[in-house]
């Protein structure tokens, strides 16, 4: 007897994005296997964080369909943990990063319930992992940029989750954040959770078991070396970006360097 069919985790078809009445992403086809980790990569403006919300639940497309394990990603959230690139907070919030990481329980006891033991062993170990148990009783506003990037992944990784959706999380970061974040990236794929990120940086997709290549659509998807090919990378960066060096290939960005052998 044949083995079951398996839905894969992302699916798309014909998708369509808009975000204030644009088209963010035309339409586009893909898939993504469970587990492991998929690098979103693009220029500035190439739709990498519209589809990440799209994935998230946080976004309804425009046009075609969008499954996040089998179905609409509106049914599939509480199975991703989503950290988004900036969270505004107002200012003289009275919140401490204890209960700013407690709020990852939420989805599952619901907003009133009490927390039970095991609740807050999940809070402890999510702050220990992104080394912010010293900074419980600190309020958000009073931390460096990449303490609060940590205190919004050890709030996620609290959640009870089977993947973790992060949109730039190394982006601006101090040494030491950015390093705890790219361990609990790795030790999301060691326990079977699949990771899904976006990026500028080409180290960084090339480093990731899946790529899809952005620029206003979807130019390519599948394992980096099929994806960061130089005529794909053409085609999302345009000719002009593109320049060889010393054997490897590099792009003018904005916000960085990337080269590529």
């Amino acid at each position: 007897m044949s083995a079951p069919a398996v839905s894969p985790f992302v699916e798309a078809r014909d998708l369509v994005l808009t975000y204030d009445g644009t088209t963010a992403v035309a339409a586009s086809s893909f898939s993504l296997p469970e587990g492991g980790v998929t690098a979103i990569i693009g220029p500035n403006g190439s739709g990498k964080s519209t589809l990440l919300h799209a994935i998230a639940g946080t976004l309804t497309p425009a046009g075609g369909e969008l499954k996040v394990y089998g179905a609409p990603p509106s049914e599939a959230w509480r199975k991703a943990a989503y950290v988004m690139q900036s969270v505004t907070v107002p200012p003289g919030t009275p919140i401490t990063v204890r209960e700013v990481v407690g709020m990852g329980r939420y989805p599952t006891l619901g907003w009133f319930r009490r927390f039970r033991r095991e609740d807050r062993a999940r809070v402890d170990a999510a702050m220990e992992q992104l080394g912010i148990t010293d900074l419980a009783k600190r309020h958000l506003m009073e931390l460096s940029g990449g303490q609060r990037q940590r205190v919004y992944v050890a709030q996620a990784l609290a959640q009870d989750h089977e993947a973790l959706l992060l949109d730039e999380p190394l982006t601006g970061l101090d040494i030491v954040s950015a390093r705890m974040i790219d361990e609990i990236i790795h030790s999301e794929q060691a326990v079977g959770h699949s990771v899904i990120l976006t990026t500028h940086d080409l180290d960084e997709a090339r480093a990731a078991d899946h790529v899809i290549l952005m620029s206003g659509r979807v130019v390519a998807f599948g394992a980096p070396a099929e994806v960061l090919t130089r005529r794909n990378l053409e085609d999302a960066y345009g000719l002009g970006s593109l320049h060889d060096s010393d054997h490897e290939l590099f792009i003018d960005d904005p916000t960085g360097t990337h080269r590529h052998p």
